[in-house]
């Protein structure tokens, strides 16, 4: 049994862990954790389920992940630091789907990752990387003639914009049609922009309801427009891909890797 803690145990998408670890056939619930502040701080952590897993909710990562072979995170930026940092000490691997992380952020965790073993992705559903791999394919082919924009819906609560799945995918275009991200992004427009520079990729984010996750690239050339577009209805799918990244973990000591490893899409 692969022996999983999940942070942000209380959060929409820590009880869909949780429901998920308990529904497979093959991983096992060893750690909960929450921030002090949560009303769920000492109960069980399956209880929502109305089912005794035996493991409470606690506040102390440290607590948390003993007994864990691999902590999945899908919290915020300071947080899932601190909880790598307890992760190291501990020898315990890690499934980061936390978004929004800082440049010096990200080069910590790839440090990190030279001593414990890291599945990191802006999105863990198994779809969106296969739409990441078509897209690279459409870039390619599509290089020139084509505007490219990026539009992502999300729910009401989500803190960071453009999302981390419309970013990911803004740099895997740019890498396969030889740009910088980071030189030809253009996130919304306002005012008397101009014309549209053929260069640029071009971000639109929309925010409501309860939207789990809408991605949408738009190849748009003289007489034909290519939209490649993957909808997300339950947060379902991020859960089991987190579940396939922490079995393609298992027995490995070190590295970072992303869903492109976990699913062979090299």
């Amino acid at each position: 049994m692969h022996r999983v803690a999940v942070a942000g145990a209380t959060g929409r998408m820590g009880q869909m862990l949780i429901e998920a670890i308990r529904a497979s056939g093959d991983c096992q619930l060893a750690g909960a954790m929450d921030q002090p502040s949560s009303p769920a701080i000492g109960n069980d952590a399956a209880a929502f389920l109305g089912h005794a897993s035996g493991v409470p909710v606690v506040s102390d990562v440290r607590k948390g992940i003993v007994g864990a072979q691999v902590l999945i995170d899908f919290t915020r930026p300071e947080g899932t630091m601190a909880h790598l940092a307890a992760c190291r000490a501990a020898g315990v691997n890690a499934v980061i789907g936390t978004t929004g992380f800082s440049d010096d952020q990200k080069a910590a965790i790839r440090e990190i990752a030279r001593d414990i073993a890291i599945v990191m992705a802006p999105n863990m559903s198994v779809g969106v990387n296969v739409t990441l791999r078509l897209l690279e394919m459409a870039a390619q082919a599509l290089a020139t003639g084509y505007d490219i924009e990026i539009i992502e819906a999300h729910h009401r609560h989500k803190v960071d914009a453009p999302s981390g799945t419309a970013l990911k995918m803004g740099e895997v275009i740019a890498q396969a049609i030889g740009r910088d991200l980071k030189d030809c992004a253009v996130y919304g427009r306002e005012g008397i922009t101009g014309e549209r520079d053929p260069s640029t990729i071009g971000f639109s984010a929309i925010r409501g309801g309860d939207i789990v996750g809408d991605h949408t690239v738009l190849f748009a050339g003289t007489g034909e427009r290519i939209e490649i577009t993957h909808k997300a209805s339950s947060r379902a799918t991020y859960a089991q891909g987190s579940l396939r990244a922490v079995r393609f973990l298992a027995g490995r000591k070190s590295g970072l890797f992303d869903m492109f490893d976990v699913l062979g899409l090299r």
